[in-house]
């Protein structure tokens, strides 16, 4: 009975049944507090907030727009089960759940929801984090498949759940990451099914693992006694790009997949740090493979949580799992390049409590040269906000951290950043850096555990800073400016571009920050995107009663905001119960591809494909109606 109550909970739900965080603070006293601070949060979002600090300056919000940038009417709020956008543009699907990828691919059956075969050779579920590659003519499109709803993909049998080692290995190969050419005929976008550049990377494809934590006593298995060949990628959430032309896959919820087969098994003191436990979250996997049952691997999941290298036009490449950026639950990886040419990843751990880190390459970028091994080392950074608006980037390394090396800095990552103290932060998701400009923005999605629980190593979560609010449940995006413009800086300034809120509910800090209104309110800020024109699209992965706190807010949506003047405005509206994730543009910008992840989690959606459907997650191409630019 209880693996059916867990079974339909979420990631968040059930790490925190199963790893519950104790409580430090009174929660009233907390809230007190919070409206105490009500004029620094003003100070923060003030129209017009001009310099930080001398010599970090960076534009405040400013709510009017001097002018319309956007050129659309903004999309209404709604609870439709479809796609809404703005009048002069039109929506279609490009690619589904099961949809065929092979010559000898098999037609989805939306009896059985497929078996192991069929999806091994079709595109995976809950499609995510994505991106448009190009090169000699020919279009790639990769995009994540970050796990499987057991509830629709195990429809067919009564319970909801894998049955047979078969359903077991169907889920499986559900995740992962999904690699597809596409082209443009008479005007529309179309996979290319049986391209010899199309493949399916699972959680059982062979990958090399790379930085300083490779060949590691911490990474050898029974299967690797030398600890540099991993299999397999999954639950990848968001992404990244490099300047030399691969895709990043960022592993996240990876802990949900571990089980062990000793009921009273002893997980260490590092293993809760990362949320594994004794249950897995219902796949099964340990029932045919032994490297998720930690009772007989304990080290294998030191072998997951990293960011994970791919080639999109080279099939026969094997990815490469990058420890030299960490291990923890990547969200994605946002890639820059610093003026003298070395290489910065910005990234968040999408946790309660958990914290944002950089990394800085040793080696610089050469155009068109081999750049193969720059992600491979490099210094890792966690930061530290403070309260007056300043921040700075702490190393960490054996010596700041106190651990023995590099490796276990890599392997031990949330550990090292709290042994240096870094803020704890509402569960910092996308990371998007501005295109014309030395800004970087991370969406902080919610916590409802702010100023209530420490996060899942003790670290306090005091509301404060750029996270002001206990009980967080509408979430905020915070931003940065690294000093003098240099991403080489340990040193930058930050603000609040914005603080989600309900207006029409809220008149204190709830409402959120000046640029939320009763036409653009949103929760829970998610994925977020710079366009070339320096528009910022965010996506949302909140609350969708449309009730209560989350009144007038509708489903999902896709909003783009002008970081000039602050300005947001609603541009889409997801279908009923899905989350809006993954954004990319063709090359000549006149196609925008938007991710719809799980649409009907709860039961109630046919979405895309409409009647008595299985509801599935899909890729869709939005475009203007004129053939015009999309950003």
């Amino acid at each position: 009975m209880e693996k059916q109550t867990h079974h339909n909970l979420s990631f968040d739900q059930f790490d925190e049944k199963m790893n519950p965080r104790p409580e430090y603070s009174e929660f009233d006293g907390v809230v007190e507090k919070a409206i105490a601070r009500r004029g620094f949060l003003q100070g923060i979002l003030a129209v017009g907030a001009g310099t930080f600090v001398a010599g970090m300056a960076t534009q405040g919000v400013r709510v009017a727009a001097a002018a319309d940038r956007f050129g659309f009417k903004a999309v209404e709020a709604n609870s439709l089960d479809t796609i809404t956008v703005p009048e002069g543009y039109k929506w279609e699907v490009l690619a589904k759940w099961g949809d065929p990828l092979f010559e000898n691919s098999i037609p989805f059956d939306e009896e059985s929801r497929g078996t192991s075969e069929s999806q091994a050779l079709a595109i995976g579920d809950n499609n995510d984090g994505m991106d448009f590659f190009s090169k000699a003519g020919r279009n790639v499109f990769v995009v994540n498949n970050e796990y499987v709803n057991r509830d629709i993909i195990f429809g067919n049998r009564e319970s909801g759940k894998p049955e047979t080692d078969d359903d077991v290995l169907k889920g499986k190969l559900g995740h992962g990451v999904t690699v597809m050419e596409i082209s443009r005929n008479n005007g529309k976008w179309e996979v290319v099914k049986g391209s010899n550049l199309n493949r399916r990377i699972t959680p059982d494809t062979e990958m090399v693992l790379t930085g300083p934590a490779a060949g590691h006593d911490l990474l050898k298995t029974s299967a690797d006694p030398e600890g540099r060949t991993a299999l397999g990628t999954w639950n990848n959430c968001g992404n990244g790009r490099t300047p030399w032309g691969t895709y990043l896959a960022c592993e996240e919820n990876f802990n949900g997949y571990f089980s062990s087969s000793e009921e009273n098994f002893e997980k260490t003191a590092d293993q809760k740090r990362y949320g594994l436990s004794n249950e897995d979250w219902g796949y099964g996997w340990s029932r045919i493979d032994d490297r998720f049952d930690m009772a007989k691997e304990p080290n294998e999941p030191n072998r997951a949580g990293y960011v994970v290298e791919i080639n999109p036009f080279d099939p026969a490449s094997k990815p490469r799992k990058l420890t030299a950026l960490g291990r923890f639950k990547h969200e994605n990886a946002e890639v820059v390049l610093a003026s003298n040419g070395q290489v910065v990843v910005y990234m968040g751990d999408d946790e309660r409590g958990e914290f944002i880190y950089r990394f800085v390459s040793s080696g610089k970028f050469s155009a068109g040269g081999d750049n193969s091994s720059l992600l491979e080392d490099g210094k890792l950074y966690a930061a530290k906000f403070n309260d007056d608006q300043t921040g700075e980037w702490r190393e960490l390394n054996p010596e700041t951290t106190g651990m023995a090396s590099q490796a276990e800095v890599c392997v031990r990552t949330r550990q090292a950043a709290s042994a240096v103290q870094a803020t704890t932060m509402d569960r910092p998701e996308w990371v998007a850096s501005n295109p014309n400009k030395a800004e970087v923005y991370c969406a902080l999605t919610n916590n409802k555990n702010r100023g209530i629980k420490p996060n899942a190593g003790g670290d306090a979560t005091p509301a404060a800073g750029p996270n002001p609010r206990p009980a967080n449940n509408y979430g905020q995006i915070v931003r940065w400016v690294p000093e003098n413009g240099d991403h080489l800086s340990d040193k930058f300034a930050w603000d609040l571009f914005v603080l989600a809120g309900n207006p029409g509910v809220h008149s204190d800090a709830l409402a959120g920050s000046a640029n939320v209104t009763p036409a653009n309110m949103f929760n829970s800020p998610d994925g977020i995107s710079f366009d070339s024109n320096g528009f910022l699209w965010i996506q949302t992965d909140g609350k969708y009663s449309n009730e209560g706190d989350f009144a007038g807010m509708g489903n999902n949506q896709m909003l783009v905001g002008d970081t000039e003047t602050g300005e947001i405005r609603r541009f889409l509206v997801g279908p009923k119960e899905c989350e809006v994730t993954g954004a990319a543009w063709s090359p000549d910008r006149r196609s925008m591809f938007v991710g719809i992840q799980h649409p009907g989690e709860d039961g109630n959606s046919h979405w895309p494909d409409g009647g008595n459907s299985v509801p599935k997650s899909a890729i869709i191409i939005v475009e203007r109606e004129d053939g015009g630019l999309m950003g």
